[in-house]
């Protein structure tokens, strides 16, 4: 017999916009019913993508320090050589996940949030069956979310499954494979490459596009393309992958020839798209914005009572893009008026060194002389230098209004930059003026001096150059 269900506010998909959505309603007091059918609470970004991936990330970082110091030393530092297990590595991984899970369960719980685990299936707007392995449970709600994510893209001639695999996979090997082919120079492809070349791993990077990470500026990604050839990382620039046989990819060049490279595992990188098919979201008349879900500027669809949040709504697919929609719709579900009308959403690369984008960057301004923009080198911070970030490249940049000095974009390029990422946002969110930057006494000795020093020579006095 098929359980019915009646709720204030019935949440699909508990990622980081849909669980964050359920803690806020709870909060507010609304009676709201979380529905997890995909990675489990905390969705891709907790289970299999930032979280798990940034694990990696820093193991491997801490191998190849330790390989380092191996090969002829580092900093007056020697070791042993130092041995991978990946099946260790990954349960450290798997437990950090675990944590987070039960962290998010805890908060929901806390927030009086009813989470029932299983496949939901939408009959129309507002009414969906929940396949759960006790039995259906049919739920109607006044309001829905929609936060199901997204899920890896699959090439028709490169599946999923054996040695072709997805980020997902990746981050759960037993073992570091050989060689490592990775198809797609994007962000993700770049994080989980150089890492598994951190790890000893024989690396190949396959771009149909003529650079990496073609949607940065140059200047951002020289930094990253200078560390792969460094480490031997071989590049096939605008070149294009094919199937997958006895243990090659068939590649064709940029020139045409065509190439056969050896690959012990092929991950597949070439993009995300939102979770759309399986769950009934034709039966519910809202209206798309191409693959996405279309919504208005407080994350409500065409029909009445219905919000998306995440990755179904459009770029940037960012999990701290979805949980900041999923506070704004419980609010606005609560009688708040709320918009969802950021300044920007600034975007982090983990790769080797990182890069941090925030508003405008050179290539949206081109051609225009309203703007100034200017650069101060990491190489010039003392804490750089102390902590070997200041040799590869990395900078901070600043743009703004030549009119009234306002701040239209920042972006950096460096280890550790990542931590300057929430300054710039602010920066931007609050309307700062490159006198505010520059007023701000920062803190000696850290990065962030950066920001300070190159909003001082946008004002055409910095100190340290």
């Amino acid at each position: 017999m098929t359980q019915t269900l009646k709720t204030k506010v019935l949440i699909i998909g508990a990622g980081t916009g849909g669980y964050v959505a359920g803690i806020r309603c709870g909060q507010l007091g609304l009676d709201t019913v979380l529905v997890d059918g995909g990675d489990g609470l905390g969705g891709t970004c907790l289970n299999v993508g930032c979280i798990p991936s940034k694990a990696i990330i820093h193991a491997a970082g801490k191998f190849e320090t330790v390989s380092k110091a191996a090969d002829g030393g580092t900093l007056g530092i020697t070791a042993a050589k130092p041995a991978i297990d990946l099946k260790q590595t990954v349960a450290w991984k798997d437990g950090i996940v675990r944590k987070l899970n039960n962290g998010v369960a805890a908060l929901l719980k806390k927030a009086k949030v009813k989470v029932i685990n299983g496949w939901a299936t939408f009959a129309d707007a507002k009414t969906c069956t929940v396949k759960t392995a006790d039995g259906d449970i049919t739920i109607t709600a006044e309001h829905v979310i929609l936060a199901t994510g997204s899920e890896p893209v699959e090439l028709p001639f490169l599946k999923f499954g054996g040695d072709v695999i997805s980020s997902t996979e990746a981050l759960s090997l037993d073992a570091v494979p050989n060689r490592l082919v990775v198809v797609g120079g994007g962000y993700i492809g770049l994080e989980l490459g150089i890492a598994f070349r951190k790890l000893g791993a024989e690396v190949v990077i396959v771009e149909m596009a003529d650079r990496l990470l073609p949607l940065y500026d140059k200047a951002l990604t020289d930094p990253v393309a200078k560390w792969l050839e460094k480490h031997g990382v071989e590049l096939h620039l605008g070149a294009k992958a094919g199937s997958f046989e006895s243990g090659s990819l068939n590649v064709t060049a940029a020139d045409g020839k065509a190439l056969k490279i050896k690959a012990d595992k092929v991950l597949v990188t070439v993009g995300r798209k939102p979770r759309t098919q399986g769950w009934g979201l034709e039966n519910m008349g809202v209206a798309m914005a191409g693959p996405f879900v279309k919504i208005d500027d407080r994350c409500a669809t065409s029909m009445r009572n219905v919000w998306a949040v995440g990755d179904l709504t459009g770029e940037p697919m960012l999990a701290h893009k979805g949980s900041a929609q999923g506070e704004v719709v419980a609010e606005i579900i609560a009688g708040h008026d709320r918009k969802f009308d950021p300044v920007t959403i600034a975007a982090v690369c983990f790769t080797e060194p990182e890069i941090v984008s925030a508003g405008l960057g050179p290539q949206d301004v081109a051609g225009r002389d309203d703007v100034i923009q200017a650069v101060f080198p990491l190489m010039a911070i003392g804490r750089a230098l102390a902590i070997e970030a200041g040799e590869d490249g990395g900078f901070v940049r600043v743009i703004a209004s030549k009119t009234d000095h306002r701040l239209l974009g920042v972006q950096a390029v460096g280890q550790h930059v990542s931590e300057m990422s929430n300054s710039f946002a602010q920066m931007l969110e609050m309307g700062a003026v490159l006198e505010d930057v520059a007023g701000v006494i920062h803190v000696h000795p850290t990065l962030g001096e950066a920001f300070h020093e190159a909003s001082l020579r946008a004002l055409g006095h910095a100190i340290h150059i």
